[in-house]
């Protein structure tokens, strides 16, 4: 019988062993990447410049794969659905909020597991250097006085872009012609006077705002940005409100903690990595790189304020089963 119990305790503890060993040895084959955009924008280029540097932490390739569709729609029901095993991961966005309140899939953001967040960025309104708004008050003075008659250019219904614009104006009380377009006809509508003003990410009008050809009016976030000193926040133009487009990482409900506090390290090593911090520098963007805790009071606080957006200007349609 002692003899028994010896070999039932070597099992256990050769199972005990082999299962230690094989989470102290995750990742052992490759991680795929999704990236719910289109190759070769900025969120692809700097999603695939985070799965370089995460393969090198991680010592495993971190594949990148782009999957975009449904403002993200199509990259997190992936990620949803697939195993929670750390091995597919979501390049996520502020699109993980809005899709879900906007009745693209049919469930919220904590259908997921966040690991956090590396850069963040303004959503700046913006015009022709050449028009005759040199104010945000300018604009909506305009607006209100000629409902339905200025047009605002955003990329896609429900993206962080039409969700910031609708927020400005409806909180400014002006009514204009939202127009739907592809992101980088935003640029070109501007120039040919196609679009009156648009809303867009940061980094991109930002170039054309330092060489005299665009002029910002007002910017989402609740604080000034460092490359657009002078361009007032929403909030202090009077509208409640305080919006970023972020960027960070997540994956399927369930996924072993160990592995996420693995993912979380190699992510905020990969943002502070030289390549990336440098892009952030060059681009005029926020790295701010911030784990699960930190991320998870993020999200609540920026859901809270994206479903009062939302239900405000009647987009919000959840689909979340409660």
């Amino acid at each position: 019988m002692k003899r028994y119990f010896y070999f039932v305790s070597l099992i256990l503890i050769g199972v005990t062993s082999a299962i230690s060993m094989a989470k102290a040895e995750w990742p052992n084959k490759p991680l795929e990447f999704v990236i719910p955009f289109g190759a070769g924008g900025g969120a692809d280029i700097e999603g695939r410049m985070i799965a370089k540097a995460m393969s090198k932490e991680l010592g495993q390739p971190v594949v990148p794969v782009n999957k975009p569709g449904g403002g993200g729609a199509i990259t997190y029901t992936y990620v949803k659905n697939s195993k929670p095993d750390g091995y597919t991961l979501a390049w996520n966005s502020t699109s993980i909020l809005t899709t879900t309140n906007i009745g693209n899939v049919p469930f919220d953001y904590t259908a997921m597991d966040h690991i956090g967040q590396v850069a963040q960025q303004p959503v700046p309104f913006v015009v022709s250097a050449k028009s005759k708004w040199k104010t945000f008050k300018d604009f909506m003075d305009e607006c209100k006085a000629k409902p339905n008659t200025l047009k605002v250019a955003f990329a896609g219904f429900g993206s962080a872009t039409h969700i910031a614009g609708v927020a400005m104006t409806k909180l400014a009380n002006c009514k204009p012609i939202m127009l739907p377009v592809k992101a980088p006809d935003r640029r070109k509508m501007i120039f040919s006077g196609e679009t009156d003003a648009a809303v867009d990410i940061f980094f991109v009008p930002l170039k054309h705002v330092k060489a005299g050809k665009m002029r910002f009016l007002a910017i989402s976030s609740g604080k000034r940005n460092p490359a657009s000193p002078n361009v007032p926040t929403a909030r202090e133009l009077g509208m409640d409100m305080e919006f970023d487009l972020f960027r960070g990482i997540s994956v399927a409900k369930g996924t072993p903690q160990a592995i996420k506090d693995k993912l979380e390290s190699a992510m905020i090593k990969a943002a502070n990595s030289k390549p990336f911090a440098g892009r952030m520098k060059k681009l005029k963007l926020t790295l701010a790189p911030m784990g699960q805790k930190e991320f998870a009071s993020k999200l609540a606080k920026a859901n809270a304020n994206i479903v009062n957006i939302m239900k405000m200007s009647g987009m919000y349609q959840s689909k979340a089963k409660k």
